[in-house]
């Protein structure tokens, strides 16, 4: 049986993923102990994965090899197990394969069975899935945000960024957010009804910034010239949690804050964090999330799209600020 399957065939250059990766076919190989092979439901598109695919050994994983499946979170049914703890049919989140099927280890890809009565399985994926466990970690471990306090996210309308602000409302923070475009600051304000949102695309960001006051919480998504003029405006003792630098993912840059002294002069915290570093406390994230979800007060816009063949378009949403909400490849099946 043959699996179509996203290969690298060379690292690309910006966002032109079409001349790096190609949809390739090949033959399902015999599972080995400890594998499951998934039928793939739903592929989820991450900015951090873009790290993945450059020639960098110092990021926090290894680069994948020229010739490799491109890997990401997947969700869908088990068709086959040699793992304890999995069946056919269970409905399973994992690192997978952008593919129809993915083969996996189960226990190295962090594979996890979920409860198939969650109405809209892409909750999996958002408020119930890595970017919820990100949000929630951010804001009130990383960032260690207080009830009363002001809570600053950047790319706020990207998939954590609208977690983040909701939970920072939800802990009793005032929720502030940075997004590119009126239809995404409106979105903001208008659905989620956050307290105020500052359009960085709108050409006055420093204006802006000033008139919404001092930050005592920054949740980073972007890193790069955004990270700085935030720096100014940071109240003395105020935490920034670092969750990504996607200014830099595309453009090959590293972020180096020309206001980094600011980190002195406010004694200001900074901190990185990333998946890994909580696992361990899925299910009780998940369990709070889902209590929010479940009552309404956690909410989640889908930018769908359809088929296989498709992915780059839907990955490429991701750089290009084209996108409100998670976003998502939907396997026809």
């Amino acid at each position: 049986m043959d699996n179509r399957i996203w290969r690298i065939a060379r690292r690309p250059q910006g966002s032109d993923f079409a001349a790096a990766l190609e949809l390739v076919s090949a033959p399902l190989a015999p599972l080995a102990a400890g594998e499951i092979r998934i039928r793939n439901t739903h592929l989820s598109m991450d900015a951090g994965t873009r790290l993945w695919l450059t020639d960098r050994t110092d990021g926090y994983q290894p680069p994948l090899p020229i010739g490799a499946a491109m890997t990401g979170l997947v969700l869908g049914e088990v068709i086959e197990s040699r793992a304890d703890g999995f069946a056919p049919g269970d409905l399973v989140r994992a690192f997978g394969q952008w593919a129809d099927i993915s083969t996996l280890d189960a226990a190295m890809s962090g594979a996890i069975r979920l409860d198939p009565s969650v109405q809209d399985r892409r909750a999996w994926f958002g408020p119930l899935g890595m970017n919820g466990w990100t949000a929630l970690w951010g804001v009130e471990r990383t960032g260690a945000a207080r009830p009363g306090e002001k809570v600053l996210v950047s790319a706020a309308a990207g998939a954590t960024g609208i977690l983040a602000v909701q939970i920072a409302r939800l802990l009793g923070c005032e929720a502030w957010g940075i997004a590119g475009g009126p239809a995404k600051c409106a979105y903001l304000l208008e659905e989620l009804k956050i307290a105020g949102a500052i359009d960085y695309k709108a050409g006055d960001l420093e204006t802006q910034l000033d008139a919404a006051g001092g930050f005592d919480v920054y949740f980073d998504n972007v890193g790069g010239k955004l990270l700085d003029a935030v720096l100014l405006r940071m109240n003395h003792y105020g935490r920034i949690a670092v969750c990504g630098l996607v200014a830099d993912y595309a453009a090959g840059t590293r972020t180096a804050p020309k206001e980094f002294d600011q980190v002195l002069m406010r004694r200001l915290r900074v901190e990185g964090f990333f998946s890994p570093d909580f696992m361990h406390e899925g299910e009780s994230l998940t369990a709070r999330l889902r209590a929010w979800y479940e009552a309404g007060a956690l909410t989640m816009p889908y930018d769908v799209t359809r088929g296989l063949e498709h992915t780059l378009v839907a990955y490429g949403k991701l750089f290009a600020g084209a996108n409100i909400g998670k976003v998502i490849v939907e396997l026809e099946g």
